[in-house]
């Protein structure tokens, strides 16, 4: 017990996320088909973080098992957890939102936005919007990676605890919020296919292949932790921030252009990034100050 209360914020946060899904699944389970599914992976990963939770000075020690600890099992929770919800928010909640979302953004520009932007359409545009899209999967290493690197342990622990809080945050969203997207609800408007010059199909095709059909679009996950990212960036890492900044802003454009998002769930995504700055950096000023408070006792 003394060990959970002293554990890493971003530790406690997925213990907490994924017992809530435990709650969901078992309070649903009627409705889930994979329901037994659900909670081994949920439940597998959930003892994985309590055991590190419980061994926290053997991987402190091990530099190795540090990196296991900070990056490669946060990236696989993060991962698996966002694969289940497939299995998940459908089941729950199978009224979709993207009515809502067209009209909203009919409103606001007077036409659909991914239609409209078939204006600039270009093979090369394309192609390098695709793979801004797709570095969303690397922009959080790279930051971690350069903290670590840099033996910045207190920087990564306060930015692994708001890339993870605005990951499940977004997922939270999917679940209340189920939408598929622009390019599965509208793409009978556009006028043809999005081609690119090189690597476009391939790089849509092993996305497609990978994340399967979710209800993901609303917020734009991809806007919101790259936001965050470059927010902890410009704090923690000058370089890394203006290094990423173009790739970011592109990715922000790629996601409207690609046919991934409204323009509303880009704007979800930008508030998405607020609340998890604004919540992170709050929680941390409490347990650095309940942490203190605890050291002195």
């Amino acid at each position: 017990m003394k060990a959970f209360l002293r554990a890493r914020p971003a530790d406690s946060l997925t213990v907490a996320f994924l017992i809530a899904l435990i709650v969901i699944s078992v309070i649903f389970q009627g409705k889930l088909p994979h329901f037994k599914l659900l909670i081994g992976i949920y439940g597998v990963l959930l003892m994985l973080q309590l055991f590190i939770i419980s061994r926290s000075g053997m991987f402190n020690r091990n530099r190795f098992l540090d990196i296991t600890r900070s990056l490669i099992f946060p990236t696989i929770c993060v991962l698996a957890i966002f694969d289940s919800l497939e299995l998940i928010v459908h089941n729950i909640n199978p009224q979709d939102i993207d009515p809502l979302l067209i009209r909203l953004d009919y409103a606001l520009f007077g036409g659909h936005p991914t239609v409209m932007l078939e204006a600039f359409q270009n093979p090369l545009v394309t192609d390098i919007l695709q793979m801004a899209y797709s570095s969303y999967y690397f922009l959080p290493l790279g930051l971690g990676l350069i903290l670590k690197v840099k033996n910045r342990d207190a920087d990564f622990d306060k930015a692994l605890f708001c890339i993870l809080l605005c990951f499940y945050l977004s997922y939270i969203g999917y679940i209340i919020f189920p939408a598929l997207g622009p390019r599965f609800t509208i793409n009978h408007l556009q006028n043809g296919e999005l081609k690119g010059l090189f690597v476009a199909e391939a790089v849509q095709e092993l996305l497609n292949r990978l994340e399967g059909i979710k209800r993901d679009a609303f917020p734009s996950g991809h806007t919101g932790v790259a936001l965050v990212v470059s927010g902890l960036a410009y704090r923690m890492s000058r370089v890394y921030f203006y290094f990423s900044l173009p790739v970011i802003v592109l990715l922000i454009l790629s996601t409207v252009y690609c046919r991934y998002h409204y323009v509303v769930d880009v704007i979800g995504g930008f508030l998405l990034a607020v609340v998890t700055l604004v919540i992170g950096r709050g929680y941390y000023v409490y347990w650095e100050g309940r942490k203190s408070i605890n050291h002195r006792r």
